[in-house]
């Protein structure tokens, strides 16, 4: 249902590299134009520079990471920037460890808050953006990541409205899943999450699950 390409080396591949691209400009318009033609939405993995503004003049849809990354530090220019926002693609930024399950590698610690610098640029610009969390990459992102990488979104100026937009009908939207995810509709998947306290008052909320619904089915429920 997605296409993804592996536009820049990973932090966690040997012999990849995130400062270089792996596909040029004219492969990855080829991609995007063949996976829209067949109605399927197109991800690229993006860290450098070079490979996030290729990936959005190919018109990509999501951009995973983008981190800016050069050899040095990180540096997001005005006119990638500004074309991210005018593409209509989503980023998909990796926020959220779980205090205490280890520490977050020094190459990236190192560079953490211009990143979070970058995409905060990014969420003033009017990009949309979600919650791509990296989960099960580390003891620190463990599979239930997801609430901490919500409230790590406040830190880029969102709002906790923004922030659960984000989680819920933006990723949605970017998954091509409109209409069965992400929203209380009729017609839609009966997927509930309830929680105890306020998270429109107080995004931490989101920590304490009461009950889930999944494809309306109770599949947790309170006391």
């Amino acid at each position: 249902e997605v296409v993804t390409v592996m536009v820049s080396g990973g932090h966690l591949t040997p012999g990849s590299s995130v400062h270089d691209s792996q596909y040029g400009l004219a492969d990855l318009r080829l991609i995007t134009t063949e996976a829209h033609r067949l109605g399927l939405h197109t991800a690229a993995h993006v860290h450098n520079p070079r490979s996030i503004a290729d990936a959005v003049a190919a018109g990509v849809d999501t951009l995973e990471h983008v981190t800016f990354r050069i050899p040095d530090g990180v540096e997001a220019d005005a006119a990638t920037v500004d074309a991210i926002a005018e593409s209509g693609a989503v980023a998909s930024v990796t926020v959220g460890d779980v205090p205490g399950r280890g520490d977050v590698p020094a190459s990236i610690a190192r560079r953490l808050e211009i990143m979070i610098d970058s995409w905060a640029r990014l969420h003033r610009h009017g990009v949309r953006i979600v919650p791509g969390t990296d989960a099960g990459v580390s003891p620190s992102k463990p599979h239930d990541v997801l609430p901490y990488g919500l409230t790590a979104l406040g830190g880029l100026g969102m709002t906790n409205l923004e922030t659960l937009r984000a989680a819920t009908s933006v990723a949605a939207d970017t998954c091509g899943l409109t209409g069965r995810k992400g929203r209380l509709t009729p017609g839609a998947d009966a997927d509930l999450l309830a929680v105890t306290g306020k998270p429109l008052a107080d995004i931490h909320a989101v920590h304490d699950v009461a009950a889930v619904m999944r494809g309306g089915r109770w599949v947790r429920c309170g006391d």
